[in-house]
């Protein structure tokens, strides 16, 4: 029997393309357990802040006199706990406790920035390149810019006038008296990360709680690190050609498709942080510009709030009323925040501007970046608690 070379060159080109198919599903799989591994880090890191405050976060509530000091304490409080689905959530049940809206309304706007520092920890991973770090930092810094700048602008906004607290309770008015529904199962973030860490935990379980945080904490980092480090070059190999173009349809083409997408995939995983920390690698590794995930950040700010939301549905009777309130305040500052800043062009540029200017020093000297998250998110809010004190 003799082979023709033509049918020994289709042969070969068969094997070759099955062989690729195979690497390249293989690739995919390693990919979602990177991405897997990030979610576990963040949780880490949130769990062990906890665990080594053992509660004292949650305590630095009692210190809002004043709406510029509730404005600190939200900071605060998320960037120490990691997640502002779980600050929102806990502001709803000290509503629901008598604790005033008013108050309340500053820390609802302090959780959108803390909730930031998140994705300046993801970028992190890409130190190593100073190209890449760039690029992940001003992906991760846009967010908090666009935050600050609604805060500059609603804060002395609802001081003044009160439309976020008047507008809220009369969206509330007409929700209360219907059916309560508690729906936090759908939160599958945490089932699926949460029994692990509690492993983790356990194994220091001999430990004064301090250290268990401690090692929870440092622990998490290292496995971002890692975690990052790996998925970006996993990426660079699988995000050409049709896969590429998918992921740009969905995300990159267009303010309201990145908007949407930011929204429909955060009300899914209920935590801001989490999509948009995954967004991180995918800028750092060059597949996405600063300015294409800016609309997605957008987006998440809007769809975490459902979590507030949730949380409201699950209280009934006293407070319910003022608890749905602070809820649809989450959602009215968000929503307005994006119409307002995002759909004046001047406004607009200022984020990716900052954004690009601070990671341009940042990538040149590295110390520049852990100034900045030390700076904002502690050692400044920290002073302001103190001094008020």
């Amino acid at each position: 029997m003799t082979y023709s070379p033509e049918a020994t060159q289709e042969a070969s080109s068969v094997t070759e393309a099955g062989h690729s198919n195979l690497q390249s599903i293989g690739r995919w799989l390693a990919v979602a357990a990177l991405i897997y591994c990030m979610l576990l880090a963040v949780g880490m890191i949130g769990a062990g802040f906890k665990t080594a405050t053992a509660g004292q976060a949650k305590s630095l509530f009692a210190f809002a006199s004043n709406p510029f000091l509730g404005l600190i304490i939200g900071t605060v409080c998320t960037a120490l706990i990691q997640s502002s689905s779980t600050v929102t959530s806990i502001i709803v049940g000290l509503v629901a406790g008598g604790l005033p809206v008013s108050i309340a309304i500053p820390m609802i706007m302090g959780a959108n920035i803390g909730t930031t520092i998140t994705n300046t920890i993801v970028s992190a991973g890409h130190m190593r390149c100073s190209t890449e770090f760039k690029r992940a930092f001003s992906a991760a810094t846009v967010h908090d810019f666009f935050n600050l700048i609604a805060v500059i602008i609603f804060l002395p906004l609802e001081i003044f006038t009160g439309f976020l607290q008047k507008s809220s309770y009369a969206i509330a008015s007409m929700f209360v008296g219907g059916t309560s529904m508690s729906m936090k199962g759908m939160n599958f973030i945490k089932p699926i990360t949460k029994p692990l860490i509690g492993s983790v935990k356990g194994m220091f379980g001999g430990f004064a709680p301090e250290v268990q945080g401690a090692v929870l904490v440092i622990l998490g980092i290292g496995l971002i690190f890692c975690a990052i480090t790996m998925m970006g070059k996993l990426l660079k190999k699988l995000m050409v050609g049709r896969a590429k173009n998918m992921l740009h349809t969905a995300i990159g083409r267009g303010s309201f498709a990145g908007i949407l997408s930011g929204m429909v995939v955060t009300v899914l995983v209920q935590s801001s942080s989490t999509t948009t920390s995954l967004m991180i690698p995918l800028v750092g590794s060059g597949i996405f510009s600063m300015r294409q995930i800016y609309p997605f950040t957008l987006g998440s700010n809007i769809g975490t709030c459902v979590t507030a939301l949730l949380a409201a549905t699950a209280i009934v009777g006293g407070n319910s009323l003022f608890a749905l309130q602070i809820a649809f305040v989450h959602l009215l500052f968000n929503i307005s925040g994006v119409l307002l800043i995002y759909g004046i062009p001047f406004l607009r540029e200022i984020p990716p501007r900052c954004a690009e200017w601070l990671a341009d020093y940042a990538g040149r000297k590295k110390r520049y970046a852990a100034c900045y998250v030390l700076g904002v998110f502690f050692l400044l809010p920290a002073t302001f608690i103190i001094l008020a004190q």
